[in-house]
């Protein structure tokens, strides 16, 4: 892949990123959305303009409070532009797999009804062992004691 194909993808989605983020948005939200995809278009000659774009493109989500989609659809996209923008210019399997679940997961939270009152009790719980077993693999292990 060229280096002009890598910096187009990667420009993509930030488009797309902003485009979902700013969809019905106004007003302030309309104008931090603009500063975004002047970042986005900045961000192909300087990197960390990029990290500015998808901050710009998160203010924009929450000034704007588009529909649950357009701010799943703003958050992988704004993935994929950081993978592709401050990567080597291709994502991987396993961090499109991640973005996606992790995409998938937080659409079904929303978007499904349901009203458990001890699942705010059980979310620390479970957000610790996912640490636990995140961190298990890195945690140095002396087996001759």
């Amino acid at each position: 892949m060229t280096a002009l194909a890598k910096v187009l993808s990667a420009n993509a989605f930030g488009v797309l990123m902003v485009g979902a983020a700013a969809f019905g948005a106004a007003g302030a939200a309309l104008g931090l959305a603009a500063a975004a995809m002047a970042a986005v278009l900045v961000g192909v000659w300087v990197r960390p303009a990029a990290t500015v774009a998808v901050l710009l493109t998160v203010l924009t989500v929450v000034l704007a409070e588009p529909a649950p989609m357009y701010a799943a659809l703003a958050g992988l996209a704004a993935t994929a532009y950081l993978v592709l923008r401050h990567g080597a210019g291709t994502a991987s399997a396993p961090t499109m797999f991640a973005a996606v679940g992790a995409t998938a997961a937080a659409t079904l939270a929303v978007v499904l009804p349901v009203h458990l009152a001890w699942v705010p009790l059980a979310a620390p719980l479970l957000l610790l062992a996912a640490y636990v077993l995140a961190l298990r693999p890195f945690v140095a292990r002396d087996s001759r004691s």
